[in-house]
């Protein structure tokens, strides 16, 4: 009986550790017909594999770059799979727990404290939304929009003049957990707008005639549990009913052809849609906020990472949207302006052709809902750090972005209706 205690004490004590990814490897794969492309598809019914691009496994096709994650002990069945049907591959992750831990590469000036050249948790954003207000009280206020399933609040800051009446562009960071360096934009944003109002003539230009709505982070429970316990958490941390399997990718969770896809009914699967549209607090608070601002937001732009694409809907279905030159037009020159700073490239085109096509995602909803323009950034890179880009490469990414979104805005306002 005397065992009892202690092994019940390492119980819990397992239950929440962090999980760890020690020399867990994410491989790239490019299959280079149906074959290979049915081999890989093969793999991941026997294989426990963390698809990073594209996102889940009915995606994968010929001539499709495939990365996923895949644990030590797998890894060697993986790799002589592929080397036995002659399959190139190239491992871009040697050990992905060195490189969840290298991830941090910038010095903090003051331990503790908010910094734009560097990941910020939750709590440190929380602090930093109150900071903002204070130190721009003409400028910026905060907005409680909603809750999440576990009660932490929803914030949006809102940019701009008192005015309501003017145009607005809302944006949100952050709406799959594991991808940082989307709410590092969204606070770098903020920040840069309140900073250099009265000292850029762009910027300027912008706050005089319109408003931004910026959630910084969408997917709140999410991103704390990827900050404390699953660096690659993804959903949101809602419980499934008749499922042991926790949370609902939100951006699966729109009513915007939500039912199309079969395989984003399974809850233990990342792409995994929720029992039904809006199902999720997070989802509806954000819908509901930008029905009730219907008449002013123009424009909806949302951040992701990775692999560097400015898209536009439609996702669920090949045909084209009926403004799509205007759409077309713009991606082009947001990208060409991106690149003029650091001669980086993101290509851009319609979600369903240029990445893969997607069900209920927010981007064609708030398109459908009768905001014309809307965008969706896949951040830096292209798949070298993947989801773990390092803290050395948030200021340059953020800048060459903002280049791009106040292109963005400075077209809405002239063009918008």
């Amino acid at each position: 009986m005397r065992f009892i205690l202690p092994l019940g004490l390492i119980a819990t004590t397992l239950a929440i550790a962090p999980v760890r990814f020690d020399r867990e490897k994410v491989l790239r794969v490019k299959p280079q017909d149906v074959k290979q492309a049915n081999i890989i598809k093969d793999l991941a019914k026997t294989n426990q594999l963390d698809f990073w691009y594209p996102d889940a496994i009915h995606h994968v096709a010929a001539n499709m770059t495939i990365d996923f994650g895949v644990s030590e002990k797998e890894s060697h069945s993986i790799q002589s799979a592929l080397d036995q049907n002659k399959m190139h591959y190239e491992i871009l992750i040697h050990d992905l727990q060195e490189e969840i831990e290298k991830q941090f590469d910038v010095k903090e000036d003051i331990p503790g404290r908010h910094s734009y050249a560097k990941y910020n948790n939750w709590d440190k954003i929380v602090a930093w939304t109150e900071k903002m207000v204070h130190k721009h009280p003409e400028m910026v206020s905060r907005i409680k929009i909603g809750t999440t399933v576990e009660d932490n609040p929803l914030y949006v800051l809102k940019i701009g003049k008192k005015d309501e009446r003017r145009k607005a562009i809302f944006m949100d960071c952050g709406i799959h957990a594991r991808e940082w360096i989307s709410p590092a934009f969204c606070q770098w944003f903020v920040y840069q707008a309140a900073k250099t109002y009265g000292k850029n003539k762009i910027m300027t230009k912008l706050l005089d005639r319109m408003n931004f709505y910026v959630l910084p982070v969408f997917n709140v429970d999410g991103y704390i549990w990827s900050w404390t316990q699953n660096r690659m958490w993804r959903k949101n941390r809602s419980k499934n009913q008749n499922s042991k399997c926790i949370g609902t990718d939100l951006n699966r969770n729109f009513n915007a052809s939500w039912n199309s896809f079969p395989s984003t009914k399974n809850p233990c699967t990342d792409t995994y849609r929720g029992p039904e549209p809006e199902s999720e607090k997070e989802t509806k608070a954000v819908t509901d906020f930008i029905r009730s601002h219907l008449k002013s937001i123009k424009a909806y732009i949302t951040f992701h990472s990775y692999s560097q694409m400015l898209l536009f809907p439609c996702g669920y279905t090949s045909k084209l949207p009926a403004n799509h030159k205007d759409l077309t037009k713009v991606a082009k020159i947001g990208t060409d302006v991106l690149a003029t700073r650091y001669e980086n490239r993101y290509i851009y085109g319609p979600i369903a052709s240029t990445i893969y096509p997607t069900s209920g995602s927010s981007l064609d909803w708030a398109y459908n809902l009768g905001i014309k323009h809307t965008f969706a950034f896949e951040l830096r890179d292209k798949g070298k750090f993947g989801f773990l880009l390092p803290e050395s490469l948030i200021k340059p990414t953020c800048k060459e972005t903002l280049l791009a979104v106040k292109f963005i805005a400075k077209y809405i306002l002239k063009h918008a209706s």
